[in-house]
Parts: C-alpha cells; structure tokens; sequence
C-alpha cells in the first residue's frame, strides 16, 4: 500500500517545518512526515526548507546566517496569516517529539555555498539523532556526494536520492549504476511514469514521489503503486488512496 507522508507538515493548515504543521498533520491518519535540515551557524541542526530567510522578513540572509541563540529570537511562522508565534525547530527535538508518532523523511539540504566540511557536519549530526538504521526513518539528498559520505559512516542507514524535475528514467538509471547502495529514489510527479517504476522495481528500490496536490498527480502515483506519496494535501491523498 502506497503511505501517505505530508510535505513538510499540514503546510496548508499552518507555517511549514514548525510543530503546529506537525501536529495539525498527525490530526490526520498520515503514514509519515517530509521535512528539511539545514545548519546554523553554530551548527544546530534546525528544519528550513528554502534557501533564504525571505518570509522572515529577511531577504538575502540565510540559516547560516545566524547561530541558533539569534534565530530562536525571530518568529518562524510569522509568514502564515494568523499563526501564534514559534521559533525554528531543531532536529533533535522534532525527532524526540514525532519518531514515535509516525515514519519520518529526513532531507538533507547542502548548499553549494556551503564547504564540503559543513556539509560532512550536517550527514553526521542527522545520522547520529536518527539512530540506529531503521526503515522508519530515511534520510535523503538532492546531492549524491552527502549520501556516498552517509553510507560510508553509516552503511546500513537507509538513503534516498531525491531527483530534480529534469532528471529521466535514464538519469534515474544511472544513479542507481553508479550508487547500487541507494535504498531508493524519491522522483517528481511530473517524470514519474511507467517506465521508472519498472525501473526502480526491478533493482529492488523504494519509490518515493514529490509532490502529488492535484487529483491528477495523486491518482497517478497510486496507480502506478509508489511506496511514499509526499503531499501539500495530505488528507485529499489520504481520502482518494482510502476509496
């Protein structure tokens, strides 16, 4: 059965990569939750998705920007109309609030600003909160170097390459040649067809599919059977894998 994992919490319903999103997601039969890890410059591990603080009001800067005393001062929902005030939310404390609630995606974002060593610090940080390998919890990454240096110094743990938008079923196929220790990919709707899904059954590899919002993208990935169907709408998704 295809499980449900919401995009960043109910982000929807309240401010994306806070608690309430969380919670407000979980308000829901969800199978997991999607969310985003970047480094401050204290190097806490907090979730933030985009690559500046813009919704904050402050564009141009970054998480990295700041140490995590100054960014537990700012108002990490103050973009979402009507939200109560929250500060950004550390890994360590997501993992401690909702491992046990629910499966959990865990995407990595290193930037190409950011120096290999940064980047090294942040595959470290998030493999050693999440544990001890487990299916229940994936950690993925848009850059392939972050997962060969997360199989090296965890080799068990289960990793995930997300794709970006341009990437074919013969992109897809080379990732898989060139890194056999993928536990799978996490693709776009809009490549998802047929043919990856040959593909990634074939290798024995979990499918993942971001992100399914319209009627349209969620039956696709249902029909097609993908193991995780990460949406903005997670209850709609829900509704129509339930009928």
């Amino acid at each position: 059965m295809t499980l449900i994992y919401a995009h960043r919490g109910a982000n929807t319903e309240a401010a994306e990569n806070t608690r309430s999103a969380f919670d407000k997601a979980l308000a829901y039969p969800i199978d997991g939750i999607e969310t985003d890890i970047q480094l401050t410059r204290d190097e806490v591990a907090v979730l933030w998705h985009d690559r500046d603080l813009k919704k904050l009001g402050l564009p141009g800067k970054r998480i990295d920007d700041y140490d995590y005393a100054e960014l537990a001062a700012l108002d990490f929902a103050a973009h979402f109309p009507g939200a109560a005030p929250e500060g950004p939310l550390r890994l360590d404390d997501f993992l401690t609030g909702f491992r046990a609630r629910c499966r959990l995606l865990l995407e990595i974002k290193n930037r190409r600003w950011e120096t290999v060593a940064r980047h090294q610090m942040k595959v470290r940080q998030t493999l050693a909160l999440a544990g001890a390998a487990d299916e229940r919890v994936l950690v993925s990454s848009f850059d392939p170097d972050s997962l060969v240096y997360a199989h090296r110094i965890a080799p068990d743990f289960p990793l995930v390459l997300n794709m970006e938008p341009e990437h074919s079923v013969n992109d897809a196929r080379r990732a898989l040649d060139a890194w056999p220790f993928l536990y799978g990919l996490c693709v776009e709707i809009s490549t998802l067809d047929a043919d990856m899904m040959v593909l990634l059954r074939g290798r024995g590899k979990y499918s993942a599919v971001y992100t399914c919002d319209t009627d349209a993208e969620i039956e696709r990935a249902l029909q097609l059977g993908v193991d995780v169907l990460i949406s903005d709408v997670p209850g709609k998704a829900l509704q129509m894998r339930d009928a």
